[in-house]
């Protein structure tokens, strides 16, 4: 979602502000480890040895500030055709964000949230592991090989070969992790329905 359909960079960044400064990080550093994992997750990399119920904690309090900052929460280039584009294909939203702030973004980007979703409340592990994929694949009822994930994020694009799907990065940020495609963003790519309800994806030249 964020990233991909969503861009909530301002708002992100602005959440994590406040935990940084808390903690003696620059944004730089959370940046680095944060995009596609759940905010507790990035906070196991940064502060290893810290309890993870403090982490669980400062999770909880972030998720709220997050749910309740949506200024500047605007849709990638192309994200309102490309979700009209799939609309009676089989797709599922795997998120590394919790229900309300799922919620809270797609609504402040003015995009339909898909009817099968997979959110932090679902897995128990968080990008990089490939279990939301794997879970959404299933849910799908699709074999996961013949999936195609959407990524802009270090985390996702690694998550997404771990479950043997093919990878199309979106944005700057996944073109160095040399994704399957890489489009700058969502209106560079054309979709295709086939009577078989399969898809093709065609990026333009």
């Amino acid at each position: 979602m964020d990233g991909t359909l969503v861009n909530s960079d301002a708002a992100v960044e602005r959440s994590w502000r406040v935990w940084a400064d808390e903690h003696g990080f620059t944004m730089d550093d959370v940046m680095k480890v944060s995009h596609g994992r759940q905010a507790h997750a990035t906070m196991a990399v940064l502060l290893p040895d810290r309890p993870v119920e403090q982490n669980l904690a400062d999770n909880r309090a972030m998720l709220a500030r997050e749910i309740a900052d949506t200024e500047g929460v605007v849709p990638v280039p192309g994200a309102p055709d490309f979700m009209a584009a799939v609309a009676d294909l089989p797709h599922a939203l795997v998120t590394s964000a919790d229900v309300a702030l799922a919620d809270a973004r797609m609504r402040a980007a003015d995009l339909r949230m898909p009817k099968i979703r997979v959110t932090a409340e679902d897995v128990g592990a968080s990008k990089p592991d490939p279990e939301g994929f794997l879970l959404g694949a299933a849910t799908l009822g699709v074999d996961p090989r013949d999936c195609v994930v959407f990524e802009d994020s270090e985390a996702g694009i690694l998550a997404g070969r771990a479950a043997g799907m093919r990878v199309v990065g979106v944005g700057a940020r996944a073109a160095a992790m040399s994704p399957d495609v890489h489009v700058p963003d969502l209106t560079h790519l054309r979709v295709e329905a086939l009577p078989t309800g399969e898809m093709v994806l065609r990026v333009p030249a």
